[in-house]
């Protein structure tokens, strides 16, 4: 496994980003107790940066586990717009729904339990589609779902780098997935991609027309 940031940096830059919400700092208790994988807290200031520049109507989550992306995805888009979460676990949704009641945010949000490709085909217009399910499947649920974009949407996908093992030689599902889907990206000239060494790897892709 290969660091993608020097846990320095990291830890440096956790410094220049402290945080009183009160649902945000249990949820990330709550993942740290049960060693839940959340984007975490430098990932989640992108996803609030890059919401408030796109200012979507829409936004679209494949994989939500209990939350924690959501929260920054609504607290900045428009009280008009709307972020969907799904996850296949109600314990994991319900978790949410409940975290959500406290925060001013929950009429901004959709909680959808099931299968995610199935509910995300659901929706048109997507600004921006968030990919974080299982890694095989991050090839799949782009081709799914590209029908489904807005013209000039936003598509960010998290562990793009998948703990370094992208350029380790390692040849599991999950690995040969994130491969997979990081060259049918960068490949397509429909959009604009590029991969930031943050966390674990984000990918950012815009929708070229």
């Amino acid at each position: 496994m290969i660091p993608i940031t020097d846990p320095r940096i990291e830890e440096y830059l956790m410094g220049l980003a402290p945080e009183e919400e009160p649902a945000l700092l249990e949820m990330e208790r709550r993942a740290k107790e049960l060693a839940f994988p959340i984007v975490d807290r430098l990932v989640g200031r992108l996803l609030y940066l890059l919401t408030r520049l796109r200012q979507p109507r829409l936004v679209v989550e494949l994989g939500s586990g209990f939350g924690y992306s959501a929260w920054w995805f609504a607290r900045a888009i428009s009280i008009t717009g709307k972020v969907v979460m799904t996850d296949y676990s109600p314990t994991n949704i319900a978790y949410a729904r409940a975290t959500f009641q406290h925060t001013g945010l929950v009429d901004r949000l959709d909680f959808r339990v099931g299968n995610a490709l199935e509910i995300g085909r659901e929706y048109r217009d997507i600004d921006i589609l968030f990919i974080d399910l299982d890694k095989h499947q991050y090839r799949e649920a782009m081709e799914v779902m590209i029908p489904c974009l807005a013209p000039h949407a936003l598509v960010i996908a998290d562990n793009a780098l998948w703990y370094g093992k992208v350029v380790e030689g390692v040849d599991d599902p999950e690995t040969r997935g994130i491969r997979e889907f990081n060259d049918f990206m960068a490949g397509r000239k429909d959009f604009f991609t590029t991969i930031l060494p943050l966390r674990d790897g984000v990918m950012v892709s815009y929708r070229l027309s």
